[in-house]
């Protein structure tokens, strides 16, 4: 396994998307550092399962949104691992916390899904830094058809975050090139077991009913172990070229034309 020995750390990795990641890599031989914020139990076994695939790690609990609590990740993984090869940024709240229209999202909601994202990952970075090396990867989870459309009102707080956090990518992957560390995003579309499932159930199966009918083109949702496979790929060694770029990594949902029906599009 060409990852095999290395080790990451994925915000938000106890289920949905971050855990999908966390199983990719540990698939690849890569030992986890696996955080949460309130379910240990999920965390727990996430850590479970990247043992049955013959890595290790460890849980670490913290609020990203919480500077000084980032800073306490990393230095459990200093103590723990000496060294870190793959950081994801993934982890965000609950959509409850942020989920309001324009007009009505308070500014703490608003914090929330900046704290949660831009700062996190700027936070995030630069404590990851001194244990990185050549060779090391930086990943963000962003959304962004929701960074650069406004259709969804009440998406506004996150996908004005995850516009910061994309430009952010963007600043980091040129100030860290010489270091040969790369920074790129990764753009899930709806994902299962992801942000989506804690939408009204109306709503989860009409987005659901218009992908699998032709919306992506892939004719279903992407789901963790989708995403997490594109992680692990631009681990690879073969990737090291590719920096500051947002990957979309959505059965090409994106390339659909939203003005036209789908079923009209692919014939």
């Amino acid at each position: 396994m060409a990852l095999e020995g290395k080790h990451a750390l994925i915000t938000g990795s106890s289920r949905g998307i971050g855990r999908g990641i966390a199983l990719a890599l540990a698939d690849s031989g890569v030992n986890i550092a696996v955080h949460y914020f309130q379910n240990r139990g999920a965390a727990i076994e996430t850590l479970a399962q990247v043992r049955k695939r013959g890595s290790d790690g460890f849980l670490v609990q913290a609020d990203v949104m919480r500077p000084n609590q980032i800073a306490e990740i990393f230095r459990k993984l200093n103590t723990e691992f000496g060294k870190l090869d793959i950081f994801v940024s993934n982890a965000r709240p609950e959509a409850p916390t942020f989920f309001q229209p324009p007009l009505n999202i308070t500014l703490k909601q608003w914090d929330t899904a900046f704290d949660s994202q831009a700062k996190a990952f700027l936070v995030g970075v630069r404590e990851a830094l001194p244990l990185m090396s050549d060779g090391g990867r930086i990943f963000a989870i962003t959304y962004a058809e929701g960074s650069r459309t406004g259709g969804l009102q009440p998406w506004v707080g996150m996908g004005s975050a995850k516009a910061a956090l994309e430009s952010l990518v963007r600043y980091f992957a040129v100030a860290i090139a010489k270091q040969g560390i790369t920074v790129n995003a990764i753009s899930p579309g709806w994902t299962e077991d992801s942000v989506m499932n804690t939408l009204p159930e109306q709503l989860q199966e009409l987005i659901r009913n218009w992908h699998n009918r032709g919306w992506t083109p892939m004719g279903r949702l992407g789901t963790p172990a989708d995403i997490g496979d594109v992680v692990a790929l631009l681990c690879s060694e073969k990737a090291r070229w590719i920096t500051g770029q947002v990957i979309y990594a959505d059965g090409g949902a994106s390339l659909m034309n939203p003005e036209v029906p789908p079923e009209i599009q692919i014939g």
